[in-house]
């Protein structure tokens, strides 16, 4: 099974783990302090808060914002449900907002008709590793006073307006899940100009605690102080060590996952059965996902046949995402329903993820092409 994505890891990620297995510090230690830098300088942000997952990533963001019960933070409804569950562990009521239907981006348009005197910020996911259109949601969130949090666990390695991610928001969260940019196997970070939000939470991942073990030992004293309710959400040291390593070769990999991606681009205008969505002007895509919409009328099949076709064929398809609004749990505790976001909806009927990572070869782009021509010899045939 070709899969849809997976991490790449060489002997020099295997090396930077071993040596920390071989010194004094797994965890709270000087490794965590060097990826947060190298992240920052990478990103061209001043502070990076290195975390356990995205979804830390995420949760961090909107305690260092101060959301809380009674505030609303505007979400897509296209995305993984960690975008919106953020808001919901602190307290707050998540409300979900339509997409461009081109680029399945965050709609400005929609944020704007969304916004109330509870809305307090506004998440702005960077699907498919496409960023946002940043400089329009800033202009609404600057003239309503809210946050700006950009969700780009997809875009790690992109840019907007040549600004890299990781600058293009007051906060900025990001994953290091296998299948993502890079990898610490699992592992997030956050990154923001304030060092205030950063202080936040950097004593949010540690239990609320306002100093860590290696502090207090720098500091040849065991006492210490949790002065607010936190979460232990730290990211150890073998696991910075494998970020650091990995953030070395990002930049190749990002122009591999573009290659891949303008072969796909070439071959689809050929093939109309299967549509790629938009890019916007003035962006570099990262490409963490390749997602086309499927013609089905003209496939002549549903998107649950090409699914199972195309996997029993050893395409590692994939489908990303079921709206958010439409899992149970929305439904019964907020009494969110089909209808309230058409574009998403819609989309999630059409979209397909193909094969894309930066050790696919050439000759699995031609086994990933040359299974989808099938699929339409085969509607051919048949009429």
């Amino acid at each position: 099974m070709l899969p849809y994505s997976r991490q790449s890891i060489d002997e020099d990620d295997i090396a930077a783990v071993v040596e920390v297995l071989r010194s004094d510090w797994l965890t709270t230690g000087p490794k965590v302090a060097e990826f947060e830098r190298a992240f920052a300088d990478f990103t061209g942000s001043r502070e990076a808060v290195a975390v356990s997952s995205g979804t830390a990533a995420l949760h961090a963001a909107m305690y260092a914002l101060g959301i809380g019960r009674g505030d609303e933070v505007l979400v897509p409804a296209m995305t993984f449900a960690a975008t919106a569950n953020c808001v919901v562990f602190q307290g707050g009521t998540p409300v979900f907002v339509d997409v461009d239907a081109g680029t399945l981006l965050i709609d400005p348009a929609a944020v704007e008709a969304k916004i109330t005197p509870r809305t307090r910020a506004i998440v702005a996911v960077d699907y498919a590793g496409q960023p946002c259109p940043y400089q329009e949601l800033a202009a609404l969130a600057k003239r309503h006073g809210l946050a700006l949090v950009a969700d780009a666990c997809h875009s790690l390695g992109g840019a907007y307006q040549e600004r890299p991610v990781g600058a293009l928001a007051d906060l900025s969260a990001f994953s290091f899940h296998p299948v993502k940019p890079i990898t610490t196997a699992e592992g997030g970070m956050i990154t923001t100009d304030d060092a205030a939000l950063a202080k936040r939470m950097r004593l949010f991942r540690n239990h609320g605690i306002a100093t860590d073990h290696r502090e207090r030992e720098a500091q040849g004293t065991f006492s210490y102080e949790m002065i607010d309710l936190g979460y232990n959400y730290r990211l150890c040291d073998l696991q910075c060590a494998l970020g650091i390593s990995q953030l070395r070769k990002l930049p190749g990999w990002v122009t591999r996952r573009q290659e891949i991606a303008r072969r796909y681009d070439r071959a689809f205008r050929e093939m109309p059965e299967f549509k790629p969505l938009a890019q916007r002007p003035g962006v570099k895509h990262a490409y963490h996902l390749y997602v086309v919409r499927l013609d089905l009328k003209g496939l002549g099949m549903s998107r649950a046949e090409a699914f199972r076709s195309l996997r029993a064929a050893g395409i590692g398809v994939n489908v990303h995402y079921v709206p958010v609004h439409l899992h149970a749990f929305y439904r019964e505790r907020f009494g969110t329903a089909p209808g309230l976001c058409p574009v998403a909806e819609a989309a999630y009927e059409q979209i397909l993820s193909l094969p894309i990572f930066p050790r696919m070869l050439d000759r699995d782009v031609d086994q990933v092409l040359a299974t989808l021509r099938q699929l339409v010899t085969r509607r051919a045939n048949k009429v």
